[in-house]
């Protein structure tokens, strides 16, 4: 069965939901985006898996070189990378069994988030998972694709 793109029900799932997360890009920089929002979903309860081959710990938690060296299960792969470094994410993720791939904001690839949706998985694409929490906190609704471009 077809996954989703960008389905308010699905962000609003994950985000109430308290899913393993594996963090793709994830960066030992405080000033990154993807450390900001880690640490972020840290705090909130989320179990964070930091993924970056260049990395051995991030906010003092293992970090795995891959998608697929991640131990056990992922219920969301949030995606800190380049829109042309997507494909490989999608094959890892689609191997992997990950229920929703996240793109974070900019990160649009419309072929490769078509291809996982097409593998069955749920796809949030040019969404920031901590700005969608921050709204959802506040009592604000989620609304498809709202958020101006980096």
């Amino acid at each position: 069965m077809p996954g989703t793109i960008n389905d308010k029900e699905v962000i609003e799932k994950v985000i109430s939901g308290k899913p393993r997360v594996a963090v793709i890009g994830a960066s030992s920089k405080p000033d990154r985006a993807s450390n900001v929002v880690a640490g972020f979903l840290a705090s909130r309860g989320f179990e964070i898996v930091p993924v970056n081959p260049k990395e051995s710990q991030i906010l003092g938690r293992t970090c795995y070189p891959s998608l697929e060296d991640v131990p056990g299960l992922v219920d969301v792969a949030d995606v800190f990378r380049k829109p042309e470094d997507i494909g490989p994410i999608v094959d890892a993720a689609i191997r992997k069994q990950v229920s929703v791939l996240w793109l974070q904001l900019g990160v649009i690839n419309e072929a490769e988030a078509r291809r996982a949706a097409d593998a069955g998985l749920d796809v949030v694409m040019d969404h920031c998972i901590k700005r969608e929490m921050e709204k959802i906190e506040t009592g604000a609704s989620v609304q498809e694709n709202e958020h101006p471009k980096p």
